[in-house]
């Protein structure tokens, strides 16, 4: 530990972080992320400690390496490798029921609803996640390489990502700015970046009150680890262009509707500092385009109360609330998947495209959960009612988006869903020394258990 004028700076152990917590991939990228059921649980076990050396920590990160690996597993696939009973029991309620039991919770209702999913999401054979990235598409075949050496194991999933040519995801936005900053990580935070304890995010280390949170046991399984949210998301690109385009008053007006919706112009410029017109300069400037506090701006004259980006993270919005902003923020990873749809077209091509959304931290309800079901799905909070997320929520077709103005406010209705979910699951992503402790846990006595528990967790209370 060392002491700040903010105080105690703990000391996180970079080398058995797994890279990905900590560092955001690189703006230009190819990816893939693969999904493994395991057959035999000691060939797993043995084949996974020869991928060992080329798992990625948040020291690896920083160095001249060509790509970049990482691991998690799932409540089923941590089963399926002998961990034993008490252990099993002692992760969160959420992350042992998974993803799909919670759609409830997450609004994963309608075409969202988990018996719509691209199998095998949604089912009992996704064990092990492989999230890979490089720099350029060369830098894919090692490690690719070296998670097909994988033993014991069948892929069931593979799905390839990359940066599209404009730089920006499908819906034309630049993406992937504002990120909290872990206390006590190497980099040095942002202008306008909260500084977030890191034990919001990683087990081991003092969350925002200044405990370090429960994590699973034993220690040696929990540290430098954390929970995962995976999640492949459908981009309506020519749905959400037809929209703009039949409720905007001029080409202009279509561009000014789409900032409105996310709270930053598509090229990053917040609305919070450009309010009337797009600036290229400022949302490609680092030092400026994540610069901005809402409460200057109460009624949403700039920024709608229900943007995207300020239902995200609400920032100062709250700050006369009971709501802690710090204990909700979500630490989120991502990639673009699909061709472009091309630059006008308004009807949709058949052909799958969107963003995989990787969120990470120490709490899937109080975080993930908690942000997708009252800041993205619900408008309570913001003083909005019923009206949810113009551009992420589960849309019916009935969905409204309030801008307000002077001298009247301005109400889009008719809202569709411009996103569906494709399928998730929650993993845990292990640090280092736990991987390697995962690989010498004795082999099962017969045939593991790889059901859910006999009861939803929400049923028990």
């Amino acid at each position: 530990m060392s002491e700040t004028r903010q105080g105690t700076v703990p000391v996180l152990e970079l080398d058995d972080i797994q890279g990905t917590v900590l560092r955001r991939r690189p703006d230009d990228y190819y990816g893939v992320y693969l999904l493994y059921r395991i057959e035999d649980p000691a060939a797993t076990k043995r084949s996974l400690r020869e991928v060992l050396p080329k798992v990625t920590s948040a020291v690896d990160w920083e160095r001249p390496r060509p790509f970049t690996l990482n691991i998690a597993f799932s409540y089923q696939g941590l089963a399926r490798l002998g961990l034993p009973e008490d252990s099993l029991a002692s992760f969160s309620e959420e992350f042992r029921a998974g993803m799909a039991a919670r759609k409830e919770v997450l609004g994963d209702l309608g075409a969202n609803d988990p018996g719509n999913w691209v199998p095998p999401m949604g089912g009992p054979d996704v064990h092990i996640g492989v999230m890979i990235i490089a720099r350029a598409p060369e830098g894919l075949r090692e490690p690719v390489d070296a998670a097909g050496r994988l033993a014991g194991v069948s892929l069931i999933y593979r799905l390839d990502v990359g940066v599209p040519v404009t730089g920006r995801e499908h819906f034309g936005f630049r993406d992937g700015i504002s990120s909290p900053y872990l206390v006590g990580s190497a980099d040095q935070p942002l202008p306008g970046q909260d500084a977030v304890q890191p034990g919001e995010f990683l087990f081991g280390y003092p969350d925002e009150s200044g405990a370090s949170p429960k994590g699973p046991a034993p220690d040696v399984l929990s540290r430098n680890g954390c929970y995962l949210a995976f999640r492949q998301l459908r981009s309506d690109v020519a749905g959400f262009r037809r929209y703009l385009r039949d409720n905007a008053r001029s080409p202009e007006d279509e561009e000014l509707l789409a900032a409105k919706f996310v709270g930053r112009w598509r090229s990053g410029a917040p609305l919070a500092l450009a309010p009337d017109h797009d600036d290229p300069e400022l949302g490609a400037d680092p030092m400026r385009n994540n610069d901005f506090r809402y409460q200057e701006d109460p009624r949403g004259l700039r920024v709608p109360r229900g943007a995207h980006i300020r239902r995200a993270n609400p920032r100062d919005s709250l700050t006369d609330t009971v709501v802690e902003t710090g204990i909700h923020r979500v630490l989120r990873r991502g990639a673009a998947y699909g061709p472009l749809l091309p630059e006008g077209v308004l009807e949709d091509d058949g052909v799958e495209r969107g963003i995989i959304f990787v969120f990470m931290g120490a709490s899937l309800s109080r975080q993930f959960e908690f942000v997708q079901q009252v800041w993205l799905n619900g408008g309570d909070f913001a003083g909005l009612g019923t009206e949810q997320d113009p551009l992420v929520a589960n849309g019916d077709g009935n969905g409204v988006h309030t801008i307000p103005a002077r001298p009247v406010r301005r109400r889009l209705t008719g809202l569709p869903r411009f996103v569906t979910m494709r399928g998730g699951e929650y993993f845990f992503l292990p640090g280092l020394a736990a991987l390697k402790w995962l690989t010498t846990l004795p082999d099962p006595a017969g045939d593991p258990a790889t059901t859910r528990p006999s009861q939803r967790p929400e049923d028990d209370r």
